[in-house]
């Protein structure tokens, strides 16, 4: 499997993303996490993704239960700055906060280094350059060895950038989701930021397995947070998209999922750099196996190019967030 870099780091082009195992798809298996995380790095994922929001802290204890002695195997990445006070989510990138946090998903983690580490969200109350300035100090304290943002804008990430070389920008991308396309890619390719992909299935849409919001119980962010493309009757319109992509999929022997993987796999800079990273997540061992096996789908630039112009957010019913997500999003200004 080839590598892609991420600053000083190189990790696999599919990674991990560990949040369902704790958060947000409602509840999981301990047991079926700890032996999903193993076989995970068994089967060749070497970049796993977490955060101080996932459970209360609870993801990143549980990676430290699963893998403590496999630590040495993978990069691992956390972030700070959101997380949930008194039951509501909240945004603090002060340098105190973030240096508090740091330390306690250290403890949580159990290991002497996080070797990216995000700001989970930007706090519209804080400047970008202090919490930054506070995550550079990280990095010469030897606390973290990269420096990550989530969700943020391209002007936010140049000011970041000026600060300290940043090394990956986290936001949704996949088929259904194209915001990155419209500046983001652009500008970390200007400054050798990575891209890192989540929700690269599009909420396990592209995979043809999802149901609409009244299937899942309050505990899935598709009865919330991002419920607009989930509405039964935008669902019922948005699942007819798929067909042309499952002809696709059968000509080249993978699934719809793996097609949308392979996908975001052969996108390309104005070089022909193939180096984006994404990272789907789950919590059933099926489903793993399934997404990396997505590096052995093969897409010329013709083929890609065709299948994006299959799905594209444009044809989507529905904003990937619910109204006040939307409205609190650094990343969204790039539309503007």
């Amino acid at each position: 499997m080839d590598k892609r870099r991420i600053g000083s780091l190189q990790v696999s082009p599919i990674g991990l993303g560990c949040m369902s195992m704790s958060h947000g798809y409602g509840p999981a298996d301990e047991a079926t996490s700890i032996k999903l995380l193993n076989e995970a790095l068994d089967v060749g994922y070497d970049f796993l993704d977490t955060a101080t929001m996932y459970g209360g802290g609870k993801n990143e204890e549980l990676l430290a239960k699963a893998l403590k002695t496999r630590r040495h195997e993978y990069v691992l990445a956390s972030k700070c700055a959101l997380f949930k006070k008194d039951g509501k989510p909240t945004i603090d990138g002060r340098p105190e906060t973030i240096r508090q946090q740091c330390e306690a998903s250290l403890q949580r983690l159990q290991t002497d280094v996080i070797d990216l580490y995000y700001l989970h969200r930007l706090d519209p109350n804080v400047p970008i350059e202090e919490s930054v300035g506070a995550l550079a100090d990280l990095v010469k304290a030897g606390k973290i060895r990269e420096v990550g943002l989530s969700e943020i804008a391209s002007d936010t990430l140049r000011r970041a950038n000026a600060v300290h070389p940043i090394a990956a920008v986290q936001s949704e991308y996949s088929l259904w989701s194209r915001l990155p396309e419209i500046q983001m890619l652009k500008t970390c390719e200007n400054l050798g930021t990575t891209f890192v992909a989540f929700s690269p299935l599009a909420r396990q849409f592209l995979t043809g397995k999802a149901k609409d919001a009244t299937h899942y119980g309050d505990g899935d962010i598709r009865t919330n947070n991002s419920r607009p493309r989930f509405e039964p009757e935008a669902f019922a319109k948005n699942i007819q998209l798929l067909e042309p992509l499952k002809d696709i999929a059968a000509q080249l022997s993978c699934t719809t999922g793996q097609l949308g993987l392979a996908w975001l796999m052969a996108q390309a800079d104005s070089q022909g750099n193939k180096t984006l990273v994404s990272i789907p997540g789950t919590k059933h061992i099926d489903f793993m196996r399934e997404n990396i096996g997505a590096t052995q789908v093969q897409l010329n630039d013709s083929l890609r190019d065709e299948i994006g112009a299959l799905l594209h957010e444009d044809m989507v019913i529905g904003a990937r967030y619910a109204q006040g997500q939307m409205k609190v999003m650094d990343s969204e200004r790039d539309r503007d």
